[in-house]
């Protein structure tokens, strides 16, 4: 049995290690190893996250993914939380949560019997706090929205600044015959943000 920590940010601007010594703490407490961390940046609302699913390939049944809490893990709607869910459990893979008390358990517990009981406690716990994560998400997501119209009816809602001194520079790379991926590892954009500004300094070249 090997203990694999998921540690999941939204945003770059987060910081999707801060979580590492408390995982680690956990662990120690309890005699466990932690073999790898899967850190990642990407919203807990989505099913495209890579390192998620690299800990899922790299894991054998009874391995332990462990995580800080619940949302770490999903604020995905029922369909893809039960997608999910059901990859977990068809690699037999243990889900421990440092907010999910019953999880905790089944980090150490090696009787079959119990096992099994604790597993399907421990299922309902995961629904449960995955719904409340998914809630909590479309709640923020509806306020942040409310407040934008209220702005706009306002006169006062400008959208999202353009970062002109990040986009000025890969334009240049892009002048240069920088390669795309390149530019995505040195400035973090997106292909769309790419294209965009590829565009654009066709427009502006003479």
């Amino acid at each position: 049995m090997l203990v694999r920590a998921y540690l999941r940010a939204s945003t770059k601007e987060q910081d999707a290690q801060r979580a590492k010594e408390d995982l680690q703490s956990f662990a120690d407490e309890r005699g466990l190893r932690i073999a790898s961390y899967y850190p990642e940046n990407e919203s807990g609302a989505s099913l495209k996250r890579p390192e998620l699913f690299r800990l899922l390939s790299d894991s054998q049944p009874g391995d332990i993914l462990l995580i800080e809490q619940v949302d770490r893990l999903s604020r995905l709607n029922a369909e893809d939380w039960t997608r999910l869910k059901t990859e977990i459990q068809a690699r037999r893979i243990k889900v421990v949560a440092l907010d999910l008390p019953t999880s905790w358990m089944m980090a150490t517990n090696t009787d079959e019997t119990t096992s099994r009981m604790l597993e399907a406690l421990n299922g309902m716990m995961l629904d449960m706090l995955a719904a409340i994560a998914r809630k909590d998400y479309t709640d923020r997501r509806r306020r942040q929205q409310q407040g934008i119209e209220k702005l706009k009816a306002e006169g006062g809602y400008k959208g999202r600044q353009e970062d002109t001194e990040r986009n000025e520079a890969i334009m240049k790379m892009l002048a240069q015959g920088t390669s795309w991926n390149q530019i995505i590892a040195a400035t973090g954009c997106s292909r769309s943000t790419l294209s965009r500004l590829g565009q654009r300094l066709k427009n502006t070249t003479p």
